[in-house]
């Protein structure tokens, strides 16, 4: 962005994220964590942990270094000739299921399609939108799907934000695959931590190909201490929910349309999005817009009040 917007103001406000702006901010980490190999004692205290902060049977996680790598080996443990995917949504489900060959249905109904596919996935909350599925829905899905040995994948990277959305409870039933995401709400995408929620069979089989050793001890240490500290978690959502509702006034003040989102990001319409983009680009603030849409645009929390203030002045000029 500072290449292609050589002239625009300069500290970047990057809201083109849906990352916790005010991150978890207790990451100090021991030496041994950054000079021995991790240990069995680490990774299963932060897999208990996050389990205990989802709502999930501990031996049901397998962690890894974020649910990135899990997109793109799920082709490779799950076999599988057609695959139905909520549209719009996260754009690697789709780039990994290409990649392996498979038969790709888009839908803005996918759950609709579980008589008929082997998997369906979803993002609950959905990213970009925000658009979420009910409780009852998805494991009505996942029943049908389990009946005919095929899968629902839910991509939980935004549960964090109402745990109430979460099949986490449900983890290690028939048909079920759960990915989770630290970064997002925790602020700490660096840290490189996620989980997959399965049955054995499926986490077996990830396991072989992640390898010993899959998360740095760093990753262990930090993600222990956060998903304990429920305190934190509770004030967190708090202060996401106030800063999206001031973000709120902002948008709808500059005109802009409220369609959706999460209290990490909005999901806006308006008549020329590209061109909103370009305008607030060329006043250093970077939002996210979409190939396959000329009226959308992603927005970011802005994390102080003074990058609020410049999202504003940008959208009015």
């Amino acid at each position: 962005m500072r290449e292609a917007f050589p002239e625009a103001p300069k500290p970047w406000i990057d809201l083109s994220t849906g990352i916790n702006p005010w991150a978890y901010p207790h990451t100090e980490v021991t030496e041994e964590a950054l000079n021995r190999l991790p240990t069995r004692a680490a990774y299963s205290a932060c897999q208990r942990a996050m389990a205990a902060a989802i709502g999930a049977p501990p031996e049901t996680l397998l962690l890894a270094p974020g649910s990135e790598l899990l997109i793109r080996l799920l082709p490779d443990v799950i076999s599988a000739k057609r695959v139905t995917l909520l549209a719009p949504s996260y754009g690697d489900h789709a780039v990994s299921w290409k990649r392996a060959g498979v038969t790709i249905v888009n839908t803005t109904n996918p759950l609709e399609m579980a008589d008929e596919t082997d998997v369906v996935i979803v993002c609950n909350p959905n990213n970009p939108d925000g658009h979420t599925f009910s409780v009852d829905a998805l494991n009505h899905a996942r029943d049908k799907l389990a009946a005919r040995r095929g899968w629902l994948i839910i991509d939980e990277a935004y549960a964090d934000l109402d745990p109430g959305l979460s099949l986490a409870p449900l983890a290690g039933s028939d048909g079920l695959i759960i990915l989770r995401s630290f970064g997002k709400f925790f602020g700490l995408a660096g840290v490189r931590l996620g989980a997959l929620i399965a049955p054995a069979s499926i986490r077996d089989a990830m396991a072989a190909r992640l390898g010993v050793w899959p998360v740095s001890g760093a990753a262990l240490e930090i993600g222990t201490r956060a998903y304990a500290d429920t305190r934190w978690q509770s004030s967190s959502r708090t202060s996401l929910k106030s800063g999206a509702a001031r973000l709120d006034e902002s948008l709808e003040g500059a005109g802009l349309g409220l369609v959706g989102g999460t209290d990490l990001f909005r999901f806006v319409e308006t008549a020329d999005a590209h061109g909103v983009f370009e305008r607030l680009a060329q006043a250093g603030v970077y939002v996210r817009r979409f190939d396959w849409s000329t009226r959308h645009l992603r927005i970011g929390l802005p994390a102080t009040q003074t990058a609020l203030e410049r999202l504003e002045a940008a959208l009015i000029l």
